[in-house]
């Protein structure tokens, strides 16, 4: 673990703010840019295609979607439709993946150069009536098999309302049955989805709400701010307001904001499920104090483990699939691992990025997936504001089978039983 540099995935030309990775497809969705100013820097959505070539997970653009005059800024996926934050709204967007349609390639009869008749058409065979494909009028039919992407705008919806006007999160319900955003003016809203009609609407935090989550089962919203709180929501009515630091009397509350919160499965026991919070400190000073990560029950919403993850600020927060791992980003550009169990760090690049990281995402536990994994045991994207999208793979950790462990403990209480033998004259 360290500063290293590894070959960017893939690099944009504009910034990028947001990724995520569609589950069923595996394509790879990243959007950023350069807002209204006119720098000359586009906006837009792009659509990655990961395939693995010579052992090594390669990235090519597959659909370049133009978002004109607004930065997308955060992002969501329900199924093959996009939730894009763009300034103070919420752009709704439907992709599709369709066959390209057989094309036409038109190809020049040649006379007297060899190999001409090979390339042409066919010639008619003996006794048929029926013409060779394409004799006669010079044209091939060919089956364009590249699956093509397009893109539709479905609707829009303002859900800001300050001046500054910025939405800074957005998530869809694990039914798809609504959406969640929150923005610079503390206000969570709720939408029925796909109608987009407002369902909710009520004042979470006082100032930015920098991050929310919903939970698997739809019961809960959980949202943290700039104004130091953690916050448990049913429908509109705070349930519960959450404190990290209740059992370290030494860390004051206002020394320390929440920063992102995710929730996540816990493998092998489906009845269970976890909330992680990252803390940061509220002011930056020239020797900075430690961030924290805490693991907390999903249900009861205790406080189960809090570690240290670093003394650089953490930026953004991502949980795999099947909750093992936590990817954390750093607003110096590193990028690091942890077993969601201990909170250990597995994996750390040092400035993998040459500014911020804005946000992570893991590859999904699908067999396409574990296609482009191979044989390390997960990998994660980043994207910056440098507009590199990078690619990390955790290796596998050392692990022994089960019967070598088991032979093991056999060897073992042999070599003892033996030494107490020869020790112990006549022990059995």
């Amino acid at each position: 673990m360290g500063r290293r540099r590894d070959p960017d995935l893939y690099r944009a030309p504009f910034p990028l703010y947001t990724v995520q990775v569609h589950r069923d497809t595996g394509l790879v969705i990243t959007a950023g840019g350069g807002g209204a100013s006119k720098t000359g820097i586009k906006n837009g959505v792009h659509f990655l295609r990961l395939e693995r070539m010579g052992g090594q997970v390669c990235a090519s653009l597959a659909h370049s979607f133009d978002t004109e005059t607004r930065a997308t800024m955060s992002l969501a996926l329900g199924g093959d439709v996009i939730a894009a934050g763009q300034d103070a709204s919420c752009q709704i967007l439907r992709f599709r993946e369709e066959t390209g349609k057989p094309e036409i390639k038109q190809e020049r009869k040649t006379q007297g150069k060899v190999g001409a008749s090979e390339q042409g058409p066919r010639k008619r065979r003996v006794g048929s009536s029926q013409p060779a494909a394409g004799e006669g009028d010079g044209m091939n039919e060919t089956q364009n098999k590249t699956a093509q992407i397009s893109v539709e705008k479905l609707g829009e919806v303002q859900t800001d309302f300050s001046d500054d006007g910025l939405q800074k999160s957005v998530r869809f319900s694990g039914d798809l049955s609504f959406l969640v955003t929150g923005g610079v003016d503390g206000y969570i809203r709720v939408w029925e989805y796909p109608a987009m009609k407002k369902k909710l609407d009520f004042k979470a935090h006082d100032g930015e709400i920098e991050d929310l989550d919903i939970s698997p089962y739809n019961k809960q919203v959980v949202s943290v701010g700039r104004d130091f709180a953690c916050c448990v929501w049913k429908n509109d009515q705070l349930a519960l307001g959450l404190h990290w630091n209740e059992n370290m009397p030494s860390i004051p509350d206002k020394m320390y904001r929440y920063q992102a919160c995710r929730f996540g499965k816990v493998e092998d026991n489906h009845e269970a499920l976890r909330l992680y919070t990252v803390q940061i400190p509220h002011k930056r000073d020239r020797k900075p104090p430690p961030c924290y990560v805490t693991k907390w029950d999903g249900r009861s919403f205790l406080p189960l483990l809090t570690q240290p993850c670093g003394n650089e600020v953490i930026s953004c927060l991502a949980v795999s699939d099947s909750g093992t791992f936590l990817g954390l980003g750093t607003v110096t550009g590193s990028v690091a691992i942890y077993i969601s169990f201990s909170l250990q760090k597995l994996y750390y690049v040092e400035e993998a990025h040459g500014i911020v990281v804005t946000d992570l995402a893991f590859v999904p536990e699908t067999q396409h997936g574990r296609e482009l994994v191979g044989d390390h045991e997960a990998a994660m994207l980043s994207v910056a504001v440098d507009s590199r999208c990078k690619l990390h793979v955790l290796p596998n950790r050392r692990s022994f089978p089960m019967w070598f462990v088991l032979l093991l403990c056999a060897l073992m209480i042999v070599a003892v039983v033996l030494f107490l033998q020869y020790a112990f004259p006549g022990f059995l």
